[in-house]
């Protein structure tokens, strides 16, 4: 299953800024090992905030919402998915 994920990190301004940076990392390497897994297909940043575009292929929500709620950032998280199916207009 597809989903299109919206990611908006929301840091509160007293935020331990050592800490953010700390799971800022273990995000990176988090993200990157389920892009090698093929779980996230797609991550782009979105210019001129610390938000990204995603593309998730998982076998249910369920996965989905395991594989968000373990990431690092979680808690500062603002989500929006979006289910995605093949349109029938598209090629390939």
């Amino acid at each position: 299953m597809l989903f299109h994920v919206y990611i908006q990190i929301n840091i509160p301004h007293d935020a331990d800024q050592e800490k953010i940076r700390n799971l800022s990392a273990q995000e990176v390497k988090q993200a990157q090992e389920l892009q090698h897994q093929g779980k996230w297909l797609h991550l782009w940043r979105v210019a001129g905030k610390w938000a990204n575009v995603s593309v998730f292929d998982v076998d249910s929500i369920d996965e989905l919402h395991a594989i968000l709620s373990d990431l690092p950032l979680f808690p500062f998280m603002a989500l929006d998915i979006t289910p995605l199916c093949k349109h029938p207009a598209a090629i390939g």
